[in-house]
């Protein structure tokens, strides 16, 4: 079996999940990239020397198709970067106006989508000597942040969805961080921060942060010798829960 460490990265064809991606191929990872789009994820793999595979979220055979597929290639998965997230846009997404199927779809990727791919990959992830779980969150989800009234979140006007997804994916970080410790698995959570991407544009920001500068903190969590687990972190150290 090669000793080069199997890294899958979802929605790693744009955005902060690219620049995750390749980061890890800079550290000599084989990354397959993960994406909705087919012909997107193999354009991305390409970029850095990886491989891609269909791979949506929310759906149980794709998720499933897509963890045969790479334990046909390599038999194990040493990192699992769960990054495939939606942010529901900001209509009918405030308190008093909330369109309900929104809500829906943004759990059913950054929450279910999370449970779905974890759990369809734990088998291979047990098979490496340790695997890591990095789990892409936001700031936006941090309970202490959003009712710290000298806090920018307080008083900025954030769609329910998306935080409040990202705050549900924190707290499932730390059970699945809880529930793998035995195993040697860690799990943690990270803040990427709002980065200029195509995620940042939906939603009419403009930000000079790079999407490289986000998938920093993601990239060393997933190379570093020794890792933490059952943490919330940013660039600056941990985030309060």
């Amino acid at each position: 079996m090669s000793t080069t460490k199997i890294a899958l990265v979802t929605g790693g064809n744009r955005g902060i999940g690219a620049a995750i991606a390749q980061g890890l191929a800079g550290h000599g990872m084989t990354v397959v990239v993960g994406a909705r789009d087919a012909s997107a994820g193999e354009e991305a793999a390409h970029r850095i020397g990886g491989r891609s595979v269909p791979l949506d979220v929310t759906d149980d055979a794709s998720v499933r198709d897509a963890a045969a597929r790479i334990e046909g290639w390599y038999g194990r998965l040493d990192v699992l970067v769960n990054n495939a997230g939606i942010s529901g846009g900001l209509d009918h997404q405030v308190v008093g106006d909330i369109d309900m199927a929104v809500v829906r779809a943004v759990y059913e990727t950054n929450l279910f989508g999370v449970f779905r791919v974890t759990e369809a990959f734990l088998p291979l992830l047990r098979r490496s000597a340790p695997a890591r779980i990095v789990n892409i969150s936001s700031g936006t989800g941090s309970l202490s942040w959003q009712s710290d009234p000298a806090h920018k979140y307080a008083s900025s006007r954030i769609a329910v969805a998306y935080p409040s997804s990202k705050a549900a994916l924190n707290m499932l970080t730390v059970m699945y961080a809880k529930g793998l410790a035995a195993d040697g698995i860690s799990v943690n959570a990270i803040a990427p921060g709002a980065c200029g991407t195509d995620f940042a544009t939906g939603l009419g920001l403009t930000l000079e942060r790079t999407a490289e500068q986000g998938a920093a903190i993601a990239v060393h969590l997933a190379t570093a010798p020794e890792s933490p687990t059952g943490s919330f972190l940013e660039d600056a150290g941990t985030v309060p829960w």
